[in-house]
């Protein structure tokens, strides 16, 4: 009997070590399980944020791009409604007027005959510049004259206008641009460019350069006027419209300058990656 119970005695407490020792497996492997569940929890969470986030990103880049594109339409369209109203109204009251001052000049004493003859050719060359200037602002006949000759059309009147000197090259071998729209904006660019140069430069020279490179074409334009501090430009709205304009295009548009040491921009437009783009 003695020998019964020291026995009962010895087996209680190895009985009672494995419960304890199963228990906290137990109970370890359930803290493992709701740890991980809590890590998944919190990484499909995140994952889930971090999609959500980047879809209203790309939902706020789409809109603010269909923003720019709608606003370089209306621009586009406003600008060559002012093209042909310049072309076919103005236009045809300086024909009329040149007309009327050729007629009269047969008419008018000597001693004014002359000054009839100067009006006539100013009237002349006024009919000549907006007759360009409507050419300039329509982007149908800019698409019909082509890229590089529109830009020289237009430094060729700034020049005729003896506003400044002007410089063109080319290097490289010459790619048509066959998405029109992307051929507009780049022109408008350079528009914006050389009217702000004429405007505020003060400048007496203005170059522009296109270099074609096997998959980019880099515009740069330059003049020689007063230049501006870069942090006081950084917000204002010609700049802004330059950038997003380029960004519409997947351009890099890059604007620099000193005081007294001119302005230059710089646009990199991928040919190739926009090649078929519509």
């Amino acid at each position: 009997m003695n020998s019964l119970i020291n026995t009962l005695i010895q087996v209680q407490p190895s009985v009672s070590t494995s419960a304890e020792r199963y228990l906290l497996i137990y109970m370890i492997s359930v803290l493992l399980i709701v740890t991980t569940l809590v890590v998944i929890f919190f990484i499909v969470f995140q994952k889930r944020k971090n999609k959500l986030l980047l879809d209203k990103i790309k939902q706020k880049q789409a809109f603010d791009d269909e923003i720019a594109q709608t606003q370089t339409e209306i621009q586009e369209e406003t600008l060559k409604h002012i093209g042909r109203e310049l072309h076919d109204n103005v236009g045809q009251l300086l024909a009329f007027a040149s007309m009327q001052l050729n007629m009269l000049k047969t008419k008018v004493h000597e001693d004014v005959k002359e000054k009839v003859l100067d009006a006539s050719n100013v009237i002349k060359e006024s009919l000549q510049e907006v007759r360009e200037l409507s050419k300039s602002l329509n982007s149908d006949v800019m698409l019909h004259a082509g890229f590089e000759d529109s830009i020289k059309n237009e430094l060729n009147r700034l020049k005729r206008m003896k506003l400044m000197d002007v410089s063109f090259e080319s290097y490289g071998r010459q790619v048509i641009i066959k998405n029109e729209k992307d051929a507009i904006i780049l022109f408008r660019i350079l528009q914006e460019f050389m009217s702000n140069s004429v405007k505020y430069s003060k400048a007496k020279l203005l170059k522009i350069a296109l270099d074609y490179t096997e998959d980019m074409l880099i515009i740069q334009a330059s003049d020689n006027g007063v230049g501006f501090n870069m942090k006081s430009v950084k917000k204002g709205a010609g700049l802004i419209n330059m950038k997003s304009r380029a960004e519409l295009i997947e351009s890099t548009l890059n604007l620099t300058s000193q005081p007294d040491k001119g302005v230059t921009l710089r646009i990199e437009y991928p040919i190739l990656k926009r090649e078929g783009v519509n």
